[in-house]
């Protein structure tokens, strides 16, 4: 039986053009000794089964962008399915990651993973080497600079530490920061002496989104990377660690389409740690499910 994509989306376009997004899901990524992160490989499908209501509804009006998704032009998104990942085969996983992202690029296409814990995106902006520089807008309740936990560099903990050894990464913002997290004075210190901007939720929600977007230089090239317990579990429960306090849903939209307004293009996204079988009532895939649209309904707007 086949599965469902997202939205419906074909995995090529009819006409043979260059998407100019291309969602691919993720089943594994790093997982540090002992532990399992099978799970996470429900989170692609789950995201897709959750957009099927919305499928025949792709040519209307969309309250969220404005206008229909695809602002009455043609479908020029596909969705490419999974690609083949091993839980526990750390390096490999890598390596595919990374490949699949340079594969996108190369087209050029904007690449849009779903699913993965949040070690994700170090080979996902890796894959960005020869498409630098760019600019890291990280969602997320923890900043993820560790070295290395149980001697491993790059797993869950370790994603931003590691992108921002990566010479085509020109900065960063780190947006939905609260509660506690594997962060010590040490990695705060590694983060700040990098240069990264820290924007806690209590501040987005005293002053907008602007607290995170200004500091998001005119015309960036930016990949977004949001973990899912970046917002609020009120309407993202499906998380491993429920923080409360996060960003709501329309703040993490505002955020994304926010970047127009700066002049700033999405270059890739990555939506990780969503952890299904925490999951309530289908909200969490839901929710993922839209914040999705969103990010397609920004890159076919922006030039």
């Amino acid at each position: 039986m086949t599965k469902p994509s997202f939205l419906g989306f074909p995995d090529r376009l009819a006409d043979g053009s260059v998407p100019r997004a291309v969602i691919f899901g993720v089943g594994h990524g790093t997982t540090y000794p002992g532990q399992d992160s099978s799970f996470y490989a429900l989170a692609a499908d789950a995201i897709r089964a959750a957009s099927q209501a919305d499928a025949a509804l792709v040519g209307n009006w969309d309250f969220d962008l404005g206008g229909p998704l695809f602002d009455d032009g043609p479908i020029c998104c596909i969705d490419a399915g999974d690609i083949p990942t091993t839980l526990h085969d750390d390096a490999g996983n890598r390596a595919r990651i990374e490949a699949k992202a340079r594969e996108i690029l190369a087209l050029p296409a904007v690449p849009i993973i779903i699913g993965g814990d949040d070690s994700v995106p170090i080979p996902f902006l890796a894959g960005f080497a020869d498409h630098g520089p760019v600019w890291i807008l990280q969602i997320d309740a923890h900043i993820d600079w560790r070295d290395e936990v149980h001697g491993e560099r790059y797993g869950y903990s370790s994603p931003m530490r590691r992108v921002s050894e990566m010479p085509h990464v020109a900065g960063m913002v780190q947006v939905g920061l609260r509660s506690v997290g594997s962060a010590r004075l040490a990695e705060i210190e590694a983060a700040q002496h990098f240069g990264s901007h820290f924007v806690t939720a209590r501040e987005v929600h005293a002053k907008g989104v602007e607290a995170a977007l200004r500091h998001i230089p005119e015309g960036a090239r930016v990949v977004v990377t949001l973990d899912c317990d970046g917002l609020d579990p009120g309407i993202m429960p499906g998380v491993a660690a429920r923080t409360p306090g996060g960003l709501t849903y329309t703040q993490v939209i505002d955020l994304i389409s926010g970047l127009r307004s700066r002049q700033a293009r999405i270059a890739g996204f990555d939506l990780v740690e969503f952890y299904p079988p925490a999951d309530i009532d289908g909200l969490s895939a839901l929710t993922a499910a839209r914040l999705l649209v969103n990010v397609i309904g920004t890159i076919v707007r922006q030039v």
